[in-house]
């Protein structure tokens, strides 16, 4: 699909429901952007073919080099730009929510996609809900470098999209079930701006986890509800297959923030067993251990083991990282003797 085709792709909702002017309020779409110039424009025209007629969107070049701020100020002249020195996604998003108009605030990646109809579907789902302050939707992987995703894939998606069982996830009062996975992705999600001034934007400090943070902390005052359709794409790089090993277990340091702040329970929630969430965080650690240990890592592999097996000694994964690290130990010990 070319650039130029994304303008006029059809835009009816999924549900088939259309919303005049006179009975839409306005949503901003925050979407940070950081050298993401061959992907912003496919992100841009995915909101433009929204059939939400009140839509405000607001990019923030957090830093770029690429000239990224160049293609949106060139070809979207309706689309605030905000340039800033690079401070992160965290920063880039609250940002956007500063100076957002809407009454609501939906996030996309500057490299990720909106399906048709996904406005209409979420704030048709909130309408019915009027309690719930959040919304967010299944989603597809995309693993893809290519500009914008063809028609035939899209249209495959939508065709699915009525199988909720394929699509189902947590939603309500999910607290307890976020504690056992990060079940929300930033790019498909809607909140109310008073949400936001209640529980506070992203943290900053975060490296990485500021989102899966900031959904926590939502879930304590709100209902999240989730559309069981897939209403966006998340790109997966074909160059970010292998990525760097982490500095920190950020999965770990939002989950234990959390749980030091409210526990493993929420009133109005269907509770989790605190033997669950530690094996998620074994689970966590594991994962951790793992990618230290193939980037060579060798003491954050080895760290990551420990608290691993520590946080749940019957996890099999820990034991198997453990194998693995220790096999990778000797190897080198005996190369290193050599």
């Amino acid at each position: 699909m070319q650039l130029e085709n994304l303008e006029t792709m059809s835009v009816e909702s999924i549900d088939g429901t259309t919303k005049t002017a006179m009975d839409a309020v306005l949503i901003s779409v925050i979407i940070p952007c950081f050298n993401a110039g061959r992907y912003i424009e496919t992100a841009i025209y995915s909101v433009l073919s929204q059939d939400w007629p009140a839509v405000e969107i607001i990019v923030v070049d957090d830093g770029s080099t690429d000239g990224s701020s160049q293609r949106v100020s060139a070809r979207f002249h309706g689309v605030t730009l905000i340039r800033q020195k690079n401070q992160g996604v965290a920063a880039a998003r609250n940002r956007g929510i500063a100076e957002a108009s809407g009454e609501w605030i939906a996030f996309l990646d500057a490299d990720d996609f909106w399906l048709p109809g996904k406005l209409s579907a979420q704030m048709n789902e909130l309408r019915a809900n009027p309690q719930a302050r959040m919304a967010y939707s299944a989603w597809a992987v995309w693993v893809s470098d290519a500009a914008a995703p063809e028609a035939d894939y899209v249209h495959e998606l939508l065709s699915q999209a009525d199988d909720a069982r394929f699509w189902s996830g947590p939603s309500g009062w999910i607290y307890p079930q976020l504690l056992l996975d990060c079940a929300v992705w930033t790019s498909t999600v809607i909140a109310n701006r008073s949400l936001l001034a209640e529980i506070g934007g992203f943290d900053p400090s975060l490296r990485i986890g500021e989102d899966y943070d900031l959904w926590l902390r939502a879930s304590r005052v709100t209902p999240i509800l989730r559309v069981p359709r897939p209403l966006a794409l998340y790109r997966q790089h074909l160059g970010s297959i292998t990525r760097s090993a982490p500095l920190e277990n950020y999965r770990s340091i939002v989950i234990s923030r959390a749980l030091s702040k409210w526990g493993y329970r929420h009133s109005e929630a269907t509770p989790v067993t605190p033997a669950r969430v530690r094996r998620a965080l074994a689970q966590s650690w594991s994962q951790f251990a793992v990618a230290n240990l193939q980037a060579g890592q060798m003491d954050r592999a080895r760290k990551g083991v420990v608290m691993s097996l520590r946080t749940d000694p019957a996890y099999v994964g820990a034991w198997k990282a453990l194998i693995k690290t220790a096999w990778r130990t000797a190897m080198f010990s005996h190369k290193v003797r050599q």
